[in-house]
């Protein structure tokens, strides 16, 4: 005969072996009714808004140069110059953007250029701002332009490029000018 005691330490038993085979084979619900802790949802994707920097600003040629220290900004600036010799040109495209090399591509396609809420500026394929093939524009006063890749590998790769304004060739500035006269 089983003691009243030992009956209900069995009948605990089976209870608590039961919920445990009912919580394995339905593991989204907790007790309560609550829904399993699952990944993060994803954030919608940010419509891209007017950017601040219109394609025409970027068309031309560019001294190009990149930094990963923050202290080296000028130097690389100077360096950037430097390379207007052989110049990084940045074309028109025949949508509104402009034609730019995305990270490890070695042929330029056309960019977009997009606004976030955020106020930054991105530079890259359509889409959502700041995707991963996007470049965040870090600065820009007309005549230098630094940008970062988003995705963290192209952006250590990279560092912060350095983009400064080639001036129009002096000689043929000259003809123009004696020309007009």
């Amino acid at each position: 005969m089983v003691s009243l005691g030992c009956a209900r330490t069995i009948g605990n038993l089976s209870i608590v072996a039961a919920l445990s085979i009912l919580l394995g084979a339905c593991s989204s619900f907790h007790l309560g009714g609550t829904p399993a802790p699952s990944a993060p949802p994803e954030q919608a994707a940010e419509p891209a808004l007017p950017s601040s920097i219109r394609a025409e600003e970027l068309v031309g040629k560019w001294g190009l140069a990149s930094y990963q220290n923050p202290a080296d900004q000028a130097r690389t600036e100077a360096q950037a110059k430097a390379q207007c010799k052989q110049p990084y040109v940045i074309g028109a495209g025949s949508h509104g953007g402009v034609i730019m090399h995305l990270a490890d591509q070695a042929t330029p396609q056309e960019l977009e250029l997009k606004g976030s809420r955020s106020g930054k500026n991105y530079i890259g394929p359509a889409g959502p701002p700041g995707g991963p093939d996007d470049r965040v524009v870090l600065s820009f006063d007309g005549r230098v332009l630094v940008t970062r890749f988003v995705d963290p590998d192209a952006g250590n790769r990279y560092g912060n490029m350095v983009y400064v304004r080639c001036s129009p060739g002096e000689p043929a500035q000259r003809h123009h000018s004696a020309a007009r006269r």
